[in-house]
């Protein structure tokens, strides 16, 4: 539970940006373009960071890495309150990739503790700690409005303070655990050569990424399509974000009993469906039910990766594995609200933009139905 509270508090602090977005993009007079790319920047170094905060769990144990990564984290947090132009923001945001690439942290660490038929419940459980982005979503603009537009920043500060401090205090790691004596760039290099790590690295791009970059992207799409004020379109997308995080956990739970590659495969299907609904802006109680089912859909899809990934992986090498996947992860958020961004502002239209989706969850459907095999799932 430790490690899911760190893990809720470093993902609000990353998607700290997000609902924000709308007003800084009318403070600042900012293009679409350069507001998707504000929104990007976090993901995209969040997700290289995965990489390396992976292998320093393996060598040192996420007790320590997860600590430190939370106090140093309140650093861009703290920078980002009293930034008042776009360079700064963009700067600010750099450095805030920190938070999101915890992620990397709490998979190994939490994957240790448990055999091998228990993980995709347990991951899926530490998962739930993408509940942060739908915290930000609803309590950040509430906070800026309210109290000030520094207020969150002040919060989220306290919060990564309290949570760094508590993992080093009272944290373990799993006894017993191996450490590995190869160098992090041997480790890295064996965990992207296994097919299994590369295979799930690219559905997880499409799942979380998806996850990621609507929850990113949702607030401004919903403003600009549906006419929502900034808190209605924030509150929205904290719906989304909010299901996707409560499915996860039943991802990995169905994965565990009925084999995680039939768990994604269905998940995708939906993704497919849902996001060729949404392409052609039905009315908004439609565009809700399409939203909420992709959302459920990303959620599932999440925790079956990582239950596959748990059985496929050997110990040793499931922080570099999982900072291989992750840091896909965090990639296939990150380029989809640029695209977005583009192909809104070229076209004032986002049909486009969601066929693209539905037509990449429809190969990696396929893929995952017909090709993906992981020893000992169905």
């Amino acid at each position: 539970m430790l490690a899911t509270a760190a893990f809720a508090v470093n993902f609000w602090a990353w998607a700290l940006i997000s609902p924000l977005s709308p007003t800084y993009k009318e403070q600042l007079h900012l293009t679409p373009f350069e507001v998707s790319f504000l929104v990007a920047v976090p993901v995209i170094v969040g997700s290289l960071g995965r990489i390396v905060l992976g292998g320093l769990t393996d060598r040192y144990g996420g007790r320590v890495v997860f600590g430190l990564a939370s106090l140093i984290g309140i650093v861009p947090v703290v920078f980002l309150a009293f930034a008042g132009n776009y360079p700064l923001l963009l700067a600010g945001g750099f450095l805030l990739g920190l938070t999101g690439a915890t992620f990397a942290i709490g998979i190994p660490y939490v994957n240790a503790w448990y055999p091998p038929e228990r993980r995709g419940l347990a991951l899926g459980i530490f998962g739930m700690g993408n509940i942060g982005t739908a915290v930000s979503g609803f309590v950040t603009p509430w906070l800026a409005r309210d109290f000030g537009q520094r207020t969150p920043f002040f919060a989220v500060a306290v919060a990564l303070a309290v949570v760094g401090l508590a993992f080093l205090a009272v944290g373990r790691d799993a006894p017993g655990l191996a450490r590995p004596t190869e160098s992090f760039m041997t480790r890295f290099a064996r965990a992207a050569r296994l097919r299994v790590t590369r295979e799930l690295a690219a559905m997880y791009a499409l799942t979380f990424g998806g996850f990621v970059a609507f929850g990113s992207y949702l607030p401004l799409y919903l403003k600009d399509a549906y006419e929502l004020t900034t808190a209605d379109a924030a509150a929205r997308a904290a719906g989304f974000v909010l299901l996707a995080t409560l499915t996860r956990p039943v991802g990995g739970w169905l994965a565990d009993r009925i084999g995680g590659r039939t768990v994604l495969s269905g998940a995708l299907g939906a993704v497919v469906a849902c996001a060729v609904v949404v392409s052609f802006i039905p009315p908004m109680a439609l565009a809700t039910a399409a939203f909420l089912i992709m959302a459920a859909a990303l959620g599932l899809g999440n925790g079956a990766v990582f239950a596959l990934l748990g059985r496929a992986v050997p110990a040793a090498m499931v922080g570099s594995a999982t900072g291989v996947v992750g840091a896909a992860g965090g990639l296939g958020g990150f380029l989809p609200p640029i695209v977005m961004g583009l192909i809104f502002q070229a076209t004032g239209s986002y049909a486009i933009g969601l066929m693209l989706l539905a037509v990449v969850a429809a190969a990696a459907f396929v893929y995952s139905w017909f090709v993906l095999r992981v020893a000992g799932q169905p």
